[in-house]
């Protein structure tokens, strides 16, 4: 790993971040957001919507590390299910709804249905993640408290079995050929971004000659996240196994704050502490990204494209959001697309139900 490929001192450190999905990128810039999928007959689907404004508790330090945290995940399983219904309404044979997802749509309509699904969605990935990455853990390392009464001992092995478990859990569903996928699309994510940082022409050639690693990753902050829980774990003591889960739930704000101040400091600085600190997270990275195609790195080109803020505030207003077909520079191809207005229609063009 050259660290001076990935901590560029040249480069100009941008506030477009993104997300790979199903066939596709979402890529968040200051004032929109892009959503881009290769369908399976090789065109590009993208939805341009309003980036939502933030208030002020994601402005505070620490805090807004939590606040961009929960919006983020929230957001993120929103735009996973618009690629799935993007794929599956494309090309019904490949991408099938399962017979739950018809149910509640039979039971409630399709618009409330997918709201059901959505809040389900980040109820089960936050219950599942607490279970596997707190839960189990902390009570896998209750049974050796008879080996030792040394705090600091089984607070670290409690760490290390929690990344042990996340590694694991990184490993086996790198294997599913849809995940692959999806980490190939992250790997084009940092690419592009990298490419753009450093002032070079958006085109798949120039970015694929950037590693797939990015200091400013959502990979490194889980990383981040789980070094620091046990520094402030310590501090907890070895209480009764519930106690310590009940203590573990009211520090993970505090936890996530910090890490997100971290990566955040990471994301601008290029010093050798920076660097050192940045290894575990870049190294997790390895197992999130894939090197993508040509074909992949232009969807992310794309929805770049369609999110770097105009030169002026006027430029930038009097640009359209749609939902539909566009060309390879992010642009809406005639013909082939919706416009609508985000302050009559926030959810994109109306649908037929």
């Amino acid at each position: 790993m050259d660290l001076k490929k990935i901590f560029l001192k040249d480069a100009c450190p941008t506030s477009i971040g993104g997300q790979a999905i199903m066939e596709g990128i979402m890529m968040r810039g200051p004032k929109r957001t892009a959503i881009a999928i290769r369908l399976p007959n090789g065109k590009i689907h993208m939805k341009t919507q309003p980036t939502p404004e933030g208030n002020i508790w994601g402005r505070l330090p620490l805090i807004r590390g939590v606040v961009n945290f929960v919006m983020s995940m929230v957001f993120g399983t929103q735009v996973l299910m618009y690629s799935a219904d993007v794929l599956e309404a494309h090309s019904p044979d490949t991408y099938e709804k399962d017979k739950f997802d018809l149910w509640v749509e039979e039971k409630v309509g399709k618009e409330k249905a997918w709201n059901i699904l959505l809040a389900l969605s980040v109820v089960v990935a936050l219950a599942m993640s607490i279970a596997v990455f707190m839960l189990l853990p902390t009570a896998v390392v209750g049974w050796f408290k008879g080996l030792t009464e040394n705090v600091l001992f089984l607070n670290i092995i409690e760490g290390f079995v929690r990344i042990g478990i996340f590694l694991a859990y990184l490993m086996l569903i790198s294997r599913m050929g849809e995940i692959k996928k999806v980490f190939q699309y992250h790997g084009a994510e940092h690419k592009t971004i990298h490419c753009f940082e450093n002032n070079l022409e958006l085109t798949p050639e120039n970015a694929q000659s950037f590693y797939t690693l990015h200091p400013r990753c959502g990979t490194s902050f889980l990383m981040f996240v789980m070094v620091i829980a046990i520094i402030v774990h310590v501090f907890m003591g070895w209480p009764t196994v519930w106690l310590r889960v009940a203590t573990r739930l009211l520090a993970l704000p505090i936890i996530a704050g910090l890490s997100y101040e971290l990566l955040k400091w990471a994301g601008r600085s290029d010093n050798i502490v920076v660097e050192i600190l940045s290894m575990p997270g870049l190294y997790l990275q390895k197992l999130t990204t894939k090197t993508p195609t040509f074909e992949q790195l232009e969807v992310a080109i794309c929805a770049m494209k369609a999110v770097i803020p105009c030169s002026s505030e006027e430029e930038e207003a009097e640009k359209a959001y749609f939902e539909g077909i566009c060309d390879l520079d992010g642009n809406p191809v005639e013909g082939e697309v919706e416009f609508y207005d985000p302050k009559v229609n926030p959810k994109g063009p109306k649908k037929d139900k």
